[in-house]
């Protein structure tokens, strides 16, 4: 058995095994040891009342209560109705990175300067990003300036970090700013990958801009468009350096992180904050499920569709090869 471990060993397929299984066993380790087993422990602190010093001999098991404390607490689960002034937002940012990746995908003058202006806000520390901002609509300082100077009244502008009428808002706009461009470059990509064959049959057959846009772009970009939907979602239901660094959560800016941020750290409730992590991750997992969902149902037949473009174009290429030719050889 031993002769015959060490000639499978020695052999060609054992030592690509082998390598194979050395490569992949480090990063299984590691995404062990940080992700998943700190994920178990999560889940299991759920159950729990604890501090964070709290010895393990002293840890009480409370079954659902932290569950139901989360869903019941007024400070907790509603904190999730933040995360709709954040989804508008998604979606905002979403149509216009759409729409500047559809642009800039075709021929544009100084485009490589616009794309690297629009993608560098994302470069940016989400720290800085928020001191920066937190400064931008302080009362009287860059923001009400520049509205001082198109000619509104300073005495007649909002406290936009204080007013709760508007200053979810104003956190929202902070967030467009800085990860459409990261959503552009993604559309960008993807856009710049189909074939562009496809739209010279496309405009043979009489389709104008949007009809291209229509059938060929939202079709071929859909496993891109999937991910920055639910990238975006996630992000909205997670929203956490926006509120913390600009308004510490304050003046009904709250979100769920950064309520869950307060109980553990703060008050170290760890098992509450625990159970929010989880059904933080439970309602994103749904939200993904259903995204998915709603994205095959509304582009069902997008492969059949660029198929049949496809077969259209490489037609239409044979064709015009076929005339090229008959007239070359009328010519002699």
């Amino acid at each position: 058995m031993s002769l015959e471990l060490v000639k499978w060993i020695k052999s060609k397929k054992g030592q690509q095994t082998l390598i194979i299984f050395m490569f992949t066993l480090i990063p299984l380790l590691l995404l062990f040891v940080f992700t998943y087993l700190p994920f178990a422990e999560m889940v299991k602190f759920s159950f729990m009342k604890l501090k964070y010093t709290t010895p393990a001999e002293n840890r009480e098991f409370v079954g659902l209560k932290n569950y139901i404390d989360v869903f019941s607490r007024d400070d907790c689960f509603s904190a999730l109705k933040l995360s709709l002034y954040y989804i508008v937002g998604a979606l905002i940012q979403l149509a216009l990175a759409l729409y500047l990746a559809t642009i800039l995908s075709f021929k544009v003058r100084l485009g490589n300067i616009y794309k690297g202006m629009i993608f560098f806000p994302y470069l940016i520390s989400g720290i800085a990003i928020g001191f920066i901002f937190k400064f931008f609509y302080t009362r009287g300082f860059v923001f009400d300036t520049i509205l001082g100077w198109c000619g509104f009244d300073l005495e007649n502008l909002p406290y936009w970090l204080k007013d709760q009428s508007i200053n979810n808002w104003s956190l929202v706009a902070t967030s467009i700013w800085r990860y459409f461009g990261q959503n552009m470059v993604l559309f960008l990509g993807a856009i710049m990958s189909i074939d562009p064959t496809l739209y010279e049959s496309a405009a043979l057959d009489g389709a104008n801009r949007w009809h291209q846009f229509l059938h060929i772009i939202l079709p071929g970009i859909k496993p891109v468009l999937t991910l920055n939907l639910i990238l975006s979602v996630t992000g909205s239901l997670s929203a956490f350096e926006q509120p913390f660094v600009i308004t510490g959560g304050s003046n009904g800016t709250g979100t769920y992180f950064v309520i869950m941020n307060t109980i553990a750290h703060t008050t170290q409730k760890v098992g509450l904050a625990s159970a929010m992590a989880v059904v933080l991750l439970v309602i994103i997992m749904v939200c993904t499920a259903f995204q998915k969902m709603i994205m095959n149902q509304l582009f069902p037949n997008d492969e059949l569709i660029i198929k049949r473009a496809k077969l259209r174009a490489v037609r239409e290429h044979k064709r015009r090869l076929t005339s090229n030719n008959s007239v070359r050889f009328n010519r002699r």
